[in-house]
């Protein structure tokens, strides 16, 4: 390290600690008087205080020139700068908002888990292979040759347990969508084959 740039660290060193013990003594001196402007501009407590650290920060970060009475000018400008911008910030959210976001009235997910609920009580009603032939083709989206070369069944046997359980399922959760024209072909009601 060259003597100049050891020289700049230990005035930098210097210069920091200065500026650590100015913001410590208008801290300790004029904190109070400091948190109640604050408190007047934000309305809150928590909102005051959240302001007075982000103007320490801002004046304190890098080291100024400054004396007691100074500082304390100098942080209520900067409280009243970052309170306006924040107002601003908060306002043009406001009138963007609606575009990034959801409803705040989020009702959480009592409603998935009910539907999650529903089907899976559904399907706890069906036979071992009438479950594998439905998940097969609505969770995987195979096709009813694709499920039969899986499941070693016959393509007409596949058939008999889609429309078998997609009635059952019916029957519990109400009518079902069907996804693909093939699905049509399932024998709806056990009859000829």
């Amino acid at each position: 390290m060259s003597a100049t740039a050891a020289d700049e660290g230990v005035h930098m060193d210097g210069a920091r600690r200065r500026s650590d013990d100015l913001m410590a003594e208008v801290v300790r001196e004029r904190g109070s008087a400091l948190g109640a402007y604050a408190y007047l501009l934000t309305g809150n407590t928590r909102d005051a205080e959240d302001l007075l650290q982000d103007a320490l920060v801002k004046t304190f970060v890098r080291a100024r020139s400054l004396d007691l009475t100074s500082a304390e000018g100098y942080l209520r400008r900067v409280m009243v700068t970052t309170w306006i911008d924040g107002v601003r910030r908060r306002n043009q959210w406001q009138r963007v908002r609606h575009l990034l976001t959801r409803d705040e009235r989020d009702e959480g997910h009592a409603e998935q888990v009910a539907a999650r609920q529903d089907v899976q009580a559904a399907l706890d009603g069906l036979s071992r292979r009438q479950r594998a032939c439905v998940v097969l083709r609505f969770w995987d989206d195979l096709t009813v040759h694709e499920i039969a070369d899986r499941l070693g069944l016959a393509d007409g046997t596949v058939k008999r347990y889609l429309s078998t359980g997609v009635a059952r399922l019916s029957e519990v959760l109400g009518p079902i969508a069907l996804a693909r024209p093939d699905d049509v072909s399932f024998v709806l009601d056990g009859g000829a084959r």
